[in-house]
């Protein structure tokens, strides 16, 4: 009979023990779930540090040796006027020369000259404040006799700087993350916890839409905070 009892306590205690073992763990496991997932902003303002500014212009006549002569007489004017201008040498490039048969292909009137030739003058430079102050240069360029085809919406601002500027918004970001989460941890009445998942998320870099030198770089970062 003692044998027995000893028997049936030493089954009840090894129950009782194993339902604390997995009462435990599914707390443990439930606690483990428990999180906050939070996104954080950074943006930053910043000036282009290079930029390619394309500047196109043709000629039209009936004798294609004498456009070609026009032409880089055109393009000659144009460079010297941007190097007395400020600009280096190495930094004007003449593009690919273009020619259209106006006469191949027309209905009802026949166009006046049978060919078009199409060239343009390239800057590119990291002097980006020159190109600001020159970019309405066509009136200038009227008066030599240079007709532009295309002016600021062939300027290309670059921003080159992102390695730099990149650390630091991640940084902010995450702060920014963390301190969403400790508010709503406060709001929940529990305790913030450590990272569960953290994603970094894309930079992406928008030109102003009435400054294209200004930039505005913008990340946004998801964390995930288990919460206690």
């Amino acid at each position: 009979m003692n044998k027995q009892v000893i028997s049936s306590l030493i089954l009840a205690i090894g129950l009782a023990l194993a339902g604390l073992f997995v009462y435990c763990g599914i707390h443990q496991v439930a606690s483990k779930d428990r999180a906050v997932v939070v996104k954080g902003l950074s943006t930053r303002d910043v000036k282009a540090d290079y930029v390619v500014w394309a500047l196109d212009f043709c000629v039209r006549g009936n004798e294609i040796s004498s456009l070609y002569s026009d032409l880089a007489q055109i393009e000659q004017i144009a460079r010297s006027f941007f190097m007395d201008k400020g600009f280096k040498a190495e930094d004007l490039t003449r593009g690919n020369v273009s020619i259209d048969d106006n006469w191949a292909s027309y209905y009802d009137r026949k166009p006046e000259y049978h060919y078009t030739l199409r060239t343009s003058l390239v800057i590119s430079t990291a002097d980006v404040e020159r190109v600001i102050a020159n970019l309405g240069c066509q009136s200038e360029l009227l008066k030599k006799g240079v007709i532009l085809q295309s002016y600021d919406w062939n300027t290309n601002f670059q921003y080159n700087g992102l390695p730099e500027i990149k650390p630091e918004m991640v940084q902010e970001a995450t702060q920014n993350a963390r301190a969403v989460a400790q508010k709503f941890a406060e709001d929940a009445q529990c305790r913030l916890g450590s990272i569960q998942q953290a994603n970094q998320g894309q930079f992406s870099i928008e030109s102003d839409s009435y400054q294209p030198w200004i930039k505005h770089v913008r990340v946004v970062t998801t964390v995930s905070y288990y919460l206690k």
